[in-house]
């Protein structure tokens, strides 16, 4: 290639349809760019450290630091691992038990500035970015995804519209939590192999699918990643996909709900 042909080529496109999403974990606050025409990431995460303990005021200032990071002056939205509903946090895991009753619109809001702030459950803003750029683009109606680790997350979605704070994990069946039974954490607990633990696992897909009648299962957590061993062996007469997106679907379901205006 000549030196005229080098500075003749065309620079690739810079996305303008993006927003900015932070996904707080119990070890990670993680955040981005997201083209939302793509569900793509513009450019790499960013991610600092869960505070040890996790309080309000700590994770806020995470989050700060994470949104300065990228010089982002826009709305913001952020994933919470616990319940939220009328902007307020009911349930903590993975955080700092003084989450419960804080009021996270106030919270974020004041430590970045004043801005627009959504902020939603993990599991939700996973379930939305899978339900449109991961494994339920396809499908219409009814969608749910299953975050399989320490214990179960939930999100359904019908049509695209998310049902919200759904914690599918601590229903009981026969008479015990769900998360219980079929978690991927019981399952090194107690050295299953793939054969035992998809038949607990199709035992709660088979209780789930009577009760809501999905289209389709997305299952994600570490243990999505080897699908390919144990989906095969699961009896539940849903079809089940393994979710696509992995570590960046909190970042880009919380830059949806923002987009959209969401508030939980």
């Amino acid at each position: 290639m000549t030196d005229a042909e080098e500075t003749s080529a065309t620079p690739p496109a810079t996305p303008t349809n993006v927003a900015f999403g932070v996904d707080v974990g119990g070890s990670g606050i993680k955040g981005g760019i997201v083209d939302l025409d793509t569900g793509e990431l513009v450019g790499d995460r960013f991610k600092v450290l869960t505070p040890k303990p996790a309080t309000p005021a700590a994770v806020a200032d995470g989050v700060a630091e994470v949104v300065a990071h990228f010089g982002w002056d826009g709305p913001v939205g952020i994933t919470l691992p616990g319940v939220v509903t009328d902007g307020i946090m009911r349930t903590a895991a993975n955080i700092d038990k003084g989450w419960i009753g804080t009021d996270v619109y106030e919270l974020f809001s004041s430590h970045l500035g004043g801005r627009q702030v959504s902020v939603l459950n993990d599991a939700d803003a996973a379930g939305m970015a899978e339900d449109r750029y991961g494994g339920g683009s396809e499908a219409d109606g009814v969608v749910m995804l299953l975050t399989l680790g320490t214990g179960i997350g939930s999100a359904i979605l019908i049509n695209g519209t998310l049902v919200p704070n759904t914690e599918l994990g601590h229903m009981m069946i026969d008479g015990k939590e769900a998360e219980h039974q079929a978690s991927s954490k019981v399952k090194e607990d107690k050295g299953w192999s793939y054969e035992k633990w998809t038949g607990k696992l199709s035992k709660v897909l088979e209780a789930y699918e009577v009760l809501f009648w999905p289209k389709v299962f997305i299952v994600g957590g570490g243990i999505s990643r080897k699908a390919d061993k144990w989906i095969p062996m699961l009896t539940n007469k849903t079809p089940v996909v393994a979710a696509t997106l992995r570590n960046t679907a909190g970042i880009v379901g919380a830059a949806m709900a923002v987009d959209a205006g969401l508030r939980t």
